[in-house]
């Protein structure tokens, strides 16, 4: 790619590509590219002016040659996975300047006639909506609106009929910008991001499928782990799938021949094949964010209760008008209350400071589904972590073999090996990984495994039952035993370190030390939460209570729990909510995913399961757990915000109707001081945050 340099600085640059156009697609998909570089800070693809500006890191030539080598049709690859609000944010962006620009131009060059005529037209919808609340007998904002409008023409005062017609046409859209962009996050959250599946052909062959030639009566393969890709009949074998993506509920449900799958659920244990009864875009799942689509829950608290705080403030103001005309027998006086509209400012300003808050987060790699769960992460007072892929890294390593019972490590590790590579979750990747590293075969030698999920693995070697997994199953499930020589040395196994525990013929044979180390920023994240106002931080492992006691002491948390199965998570936050705490769950895994569901605020990372993504409210990159504090910052600053909106508005508003009842200000000047206050208060809640300055703080402290 060609391009020019316009202007530079240490670690920035502004480019100027040598392009006449660029569409919104290429914009993405060069900004897509651009965070995939190592060297890569942060920066903005402008696609109307065809310009980048950038931060990087490391050296300049290496950024340049890099740019200079783009080629667009190298990056193809990365347009399935782009998610980006940026048409959303044109089209909004283009109405909201048309209406703007349109307002200026009609009231500058226009005659006063059309003025009138225009007034008079955007005035009607509001007028409309009055008449419905009074055929109804509600007390509502839409009545004030409908009212304070129709009076001003009647008094022929059609700048302020005007003026209040066109804020609450902003109010409307800024609205409606702020819950679709809930939406498409959500929407992307929620994504299947499937892209091919197997199809068993006539011939009763495999076939790996894209997902786009997915028709129905095709017959579909899905196995543990696995995204239901569309909704269908089970037609052979038998699954566990997780619906809480959909229904809610955190428990597995069995699927059999002749059952239901929904698209969008995820495959917790066995395989099957089902038949395609609807393909995805007719799917219950998409019949779901449909759903969601009018649905309530995306609209914040704060949100909510302005709207329902100006319908309650009604009465307030009529009452105040009335008040005003019987003591003073002045219709102006009346007219001067009730052009004060609480509704403007508290519609306008509350939906722009939350989206601006999830703009930011955002920025942090954060995204929030819905500006009611930044005030629920603003007030959560107690946050629970799952341990392995949250505070620590998702790579464990085999740190040592211990053998027992006079066997060999090297053949224990070989038998183990043998057994995990049929399950590849992290530990069991990590004992392969060792055995290959060793250069250790393993050949099948034993009978069909059995997988029992959270527990371990079980099956037969030369007529011998072996098992494998935690210490709760391998002595507690299934009653194991220790030689009585090897008691010792297995009471002085190393605390640091995770154990699988390997068993022949029910007695112990060896102890795989599985190091997962922390993660270096982990204790200090901490710790900061917990300065913060995090009352309580908890860790959740299925660790055995040594290793978790151990671990538990270096990350500084203030309870921790051990030997926990995926309920037992869930148990435990829906305990903690039943105590009164507010309660974020951070996690990664399938087995998180009912935690998850159970919190308050459910964050996931982002690398994790791809059902811990669906069903979570949050989700974060995961590359650095300082996000967790970003975050918290960009919610309590939110709140923040909230409250000096609610007292301004109600504070100001409040003044202009005492004002207007003593006379002093004539209806005209109520309502342009009313108006002039909404558009201060409503951009100001554009505006980044304060904490972001401390974020940034933050950010260079800990570097």
């Amino acid at each position: 790619m060609k391009a020019k340099i316009l202007h530079e600085s240490r670690g920035r640059m502004r480019l100027q590509l040598a392009m006449k156009h660029m569409s919104m697609e290429q914009a993405d998909l060069l900004d897509a590219w651009l965070k995939q570089q190592p060297w890569f800070e942060s920066g903005t693809v402008h696609d109307r002016t065809c310009c980048v500006i950038l931060y990087y890191n490391g050296n300049r030539q290496t950024v340049i040659r890099a740019i200079s080598e783009f080629s667009w049709n190298k990056v193809e690859d990365l347009k399935e996975g782009i998610y980006s609000t940026r048409k959303l944010d044109r089209e909004f962006q283009e109405r909201l300047t048309n209406k703007l620009i349109k307002k200026f131009v009609v009231r500058t060059f226009m005659p006063a006639p059309f003025r009138v005529v225009q007034a008079s037209i955007h005035a009607i919808p509001f007028l409309r909506q009055g008449l419905r609340c009074m055929w109804h007998r509600q007390m509502k904002v839409e009545l004030l609106d409908g009212i304070s409008i129709g009076i001003s023409l009647l008094r022929r005062d059609f700048r302020t009929a005007g003026m209040v017609s066109f804020l609450l046409e902003i109010g409307d859209l800024l609205e409606e910008w702020t819950r679709k962009r809930s939406i498409e996050n959500l929407a992307h959250c929620m994504s299947l991001n499937v892209d091919r599946v197997w199809i068993r052909t006539e011939q009763g062959e495999e076939v790996l499928t894209p997902i786009s030639n997915v028709h129905q009566g095709d017959q579909v393969i899905v196995r543990m782990g696995n995204i239901v890709p569309a909704d269908g009949i089970v037609v052979e074998g038998e699954v566990m799938v997780n619906q809480s993506s959909l229904t809610g509920e955190s428990v597995p449900v069995a699927k059999r021949i002749g059952g239901v799958l929904y698209a969008g659920t995820v495959v917790e244990e066995g395989e099957c094949i089902f038949e395609v009864r609807q393909t995805s875009g007719n799917s219950r799942y998409a019949k779901i964010v449909s759903m969601i689509e009018d649905s309530q829950q995306l609209k914040s608290e704060a949100e909510s209760h302005a709207e329902n705080l100006a319908d309650k403030l009604v009465p307030y103001t009529f009452a105040g008008s009335i008040l005003g005309l019987v003591l003073t027998r002045n219709v102006t006086r009346a007219l001067s209350v009730l052009m004060v509209d609480f509704s403007c400012a508290l519609k306008l300003a509350m939906p722009l400071a939350v989206l601006s808050a999830m703009r930011e987060a955002g920025k942090y790699h954060i995204t929030v589904k819905g500006g009611k769960f930044l005030e629920q992460v603003a007030k959560a007072d107690t946050i629970v972590f799952d341990k392995t892929g949250t505070l620590t890294y998702a790579c464990p390593k085999v740190a040592k073999v211990i053998p027992f019972d006079g066997r060999d490590s090297e053949e224990m590790l070989r038998l183990a090996a043998c057994m995990e590579e049929h399950f590849p979750h992290s530990l069991a990747n990590a004992v392969v990984e060792e055995a290959k590293k060793r250069g250790l075969e393993h050949e099948e030698f034993h009978t069909k495994v059995e997988y029992l999920v959270a527990h371990g693995i079980t099956s037969t070697v030369n007529g011998e039952c072996v098992q494998i997994g935690s210490a709760h199953f391998i002595f507690e499930d299934e009653g194991c035993v220790i030689a009585e020589e090897d008691k010792e040395k297995f009471e002085q196994l190393p605390l640091e370190y995770s154990h699988l525990y390997l068993a022949i013929g029910g007695r112990l044979v060896a102890v795989i030390c599985i190091c997962d180390p922390l993660r270096e920023e982990a204790a200090k994240v901490i710790q900061t939460l917990q300065s913060y106002g995090m009352k309580k931080t908890v860790m959740l492992t299925g660790d055995s209570h040594r290793t978790a006691e151990a671990i538990a002491k270096q990350l500084g948390v203030d309870d921790f729990r051990a030997d926990v199965l995926p309920e037992d998570k869930a148990d435990y936050i829906t305990k903690l909510r039943e105590e009164g705490h507010t309660v974020i769950m951070v996690g990664d895994g399938i087995n998180d995913s009912p935690a998850l569901s159970a919190a308050d605020v459910g964050i996931a990372i982002n690398h994790g399961a791809a059902l811990a993504k669906q069903i979570s409210d949050i989700t974060i990159s995961g590359e650095n757990l300082w996000e967790l504090v970003e975050l918290r910052l960009i919610a309590k600053g939110l709140i923040h915000r909230l409250n000096r909106n609610y007292r301004f508005v109600i504070g100001f508003n409040g003044m202009l109707i005492v004002l207007g009842l003593f006379g002093v200000i004539s209806p005209t000047t109520s309502a342009a001081l009313h108006n002039f206050s909404t558009l201060g208060i409503s951009l100001h809640s554009t505006t980044a945050l304060p904490e972001e300055k401390e974020i940034e703080q933050l950010k260079k402290d800990v570097c």
